[in-house]
């Protein structure tokens, strides 16, 4: 449903996209992971017909967003980070702008916007002044409003950014439900545990390059059973031989990351390497897709 092929895109002297590929099929979620700059937001532009790729295609229901655009956009939804509202209109009224922008009109229009507005819990909210709703309430209705068309596929770009659980977890329920209707959905996010309780696939992408990619279950995989240990502290570069013995992600002044299977068991043992007063904090973290993706990129994914 979704086919993004060898795209690339350059802006000056940077490459922000370069040579991506996934496909996302009906009724998956594909996740798109990645820290601020990696691509992310360049590789849905390009989705969305917004951004035209230097290299490569954007295939939607297999029509090409650049060379059939109205063709292939009739399948899609979009979900910017930005909120696309009218905050003068009520949640209904914003539905009907956009239900229209689609092509929805009476009967069949009246009835999604009643349909969506249940879908995201604001269905007694209804009548009201986007103005007067809280961030959460209006990430709700930016979602119902990229779904009023009942779209194939769908782009979600960090819809649960700054919300509050409840909003969170009406939004995360309405994903799922989605994905249960057969659409395909596209879906970035900085909340890792939101991947893997979503997404099926997840791609992770730096510096404009898919790095790994799979299920969520075959990325841990990669993991090789070994635990993320962090170290918080003040240390010098004399410090670094004292763990040398073990996978060392990410060494600096005031911190060290390193792998280790077991972790628990070898925590104290390496703890009792420093000084008392080095170590401020230190945690274990077991194998997920946060720990693979430091493992992967060195950074953590909000970095």
């Amino acid at each position: 449903m979704l086919n993004v092929v060898q795209i690339s895109k350059q802006f000056g002297s940077i490459k922000a996209v370069n040579n991506v590929s996934f496909e996302v099929k009906p009724g998956e979620i594909y996740g798109l992971l990645g820290p601020n700059g990696a691509g992310k937001s360049t590789t849905i532009r390009c989705l969305s017909g917004l951004t035209v790729p230097d290299e490569g295609e954007c295939l939607i229901n297999g029509h090409s967003i650049h060379s059939e655009p109205i063709k292939a956009k009739q399948y899609l939804g979009l979900v910017p980070q930005d909120l696309a509202l009218y905050q003068d209109l009520s949640a209904r009224d914003n539905l009907q702008f956009w239900g229209q922008a689609y092509g929805l009109s009476g009967q069949a229009l009246k009835q999604r916007q009643q349909a969506v507005l249940e879908q995201v819990g604001l269905d007694k909210r209804a009548k009201e002044p986007v103005n007067n709703f809280s961030g959460g309430m209006k990430r709700r209705l930016n979602f119902a409003c990229g779904i009023i068309h009942e779209p194939k596929a769908l782009l979600l770009d960090e819809p649960t950014v700054g919300v509050d659980p409840q909003s969170r977890e009406h939004l995360l329920n309405a994903i799922e439900t989605l994905k249960q209707n057969g659409t395909a959905v596209l879906y970035t996010t900085h909340y890792m545990q939101e991947a893997e309780r979503l997404c099926d696939r997840v791609g992770i992408i730096d510096q404009g390059k898919i790095i790994a990619q799979g299920s969520v279950a075959e990325l841990r995989k990669q993991m090789d059973e070994k635990d993320l240990i962090t170290l918080e502290g003040q240390f010098d570069d004399a410090d670094q031989n004292k763990v040398s013995d073990y996978e060392v992600l990410d060494f600096s002044p005031g911190q060290i990351r390193l792998m280790a299977a077991n972790a628990s068991a070898h925590l104290s043992e390496i703890l009792a390497r420093f000084e008392s007063q080095q170590i401020h904090q230190a945690s274990v973290q077991q194998a997920n897709l946060e720990s693979l993706f430091i493992k992967l990129t060195g950074r953590e994914l909000r970095d």
